[in-house]
């Protein structure tokens, strides 16, 4: 298995409070991998560290092969990173297309400029609505953003984490709060946006993570307690006891 991301003894303390504690992962290239484990197991923390919001303490995270260890966010991001939030974050006085058309942007290299008007760049514009299509937001695309429906601004949110074209892709909770239908529309998208590329999501509904992963690891007091297929992580018996309970089997 070629890493796409691997994680080597790494560690994150807070004073004394030690969240991370020696955590070792391997994410394949192509794979679609969820972390699960209780709250406050650290798996926010986890992503925060991954993503250069936060510093390691100690240990090492590598992208593709090259160290991304206490690397600016958007250096990570320029590496091929990206990553979306628990809480949604979209432009809500922005169209979809503009929300969108933002993220595309900085995969041409392009920034805000009294100089040049972004609706000029036809480049940018073209990949605006390929990545529009793919979400299948396309009837929606004048609409502003903060008049979606709360599935629509996730749906968004992810097509904004796809915008400057990372292949390795971090999703936060992107079924939380949803309805049954609103999840498995959800996981439908996540499956088709994410196809050739990296997929590493922190999911709580058992339901999505079963169906949607390649692999999963739990993650409970900062270790990862068990990395595995999904069948082997519903029968580990340990994981049941330390996460699932003993019911979910």
């Amino acid at each position: 298995m070629t890493p796409a991301l691997q994680i080597n003894g790494l560690k994150k303390s807070f004073g004394d409070a030690e969240i991370i504690r020696g955590l070792d992962l391997t994410v394949g290239e192509g794979e679609r991998h969820a972390i699960i484990g209780p709250n406050g197991a650290g798996k926010s923390t986890l992503f925060n560290l991954v993503t250069g919001y936060y510093q390691p303490t100690s240990g090492e995270i590598r992208l593709r092969g090259a160290g991304i260890g206490g690397m600016a966010p958007h250096k990570v991001n320029r590496a091929g990173l990206s990553r979306s939030f628990q809480t949604t974050t979209v432009f809500a006085r922005l169209s979809v297309f503009e929300n969108l058309r933002i993220a595309v942007m900085a995969r041409h290299g392009r920034r805000f400029s009294l100089f040049r008007r972004a609706a000029a760049a036809r480049a940018i514009n073209r990949d605006t609505e390929q990545l529009l299509e793919l979400v299948r937001l396309e009837a929606l695309a004048n609409k502003m953003a903060g008049d979606l429906t709360y599935s629509e601004q996730r749906a968004l949110e992810i097509g904004m984490t796809l915008g400057p074209g990372g292949q390795v892709i971090l999703l936060d909770e992107p079924t939380a709060g949803m309805s049954r239908e609103e999840s498995s529309y959800t996981v439908d998208l996540m499956q088709r946006v994410t196809t050739g590329k990296t997929l590493i999501v922190i999911e709580h509904d058992m339901d999505v993570v079963f169906s949607l992963s390649d692999r999963i690891s739990v993650l409970v007091y900062g270790q990862i307690i068990a990395s595995d297929t999904p069948a082997a992580i519903r029968d580990n018996a340990r994981v049941q006891e330390a996460y699932l309970g003993e019911g979910h089997a």
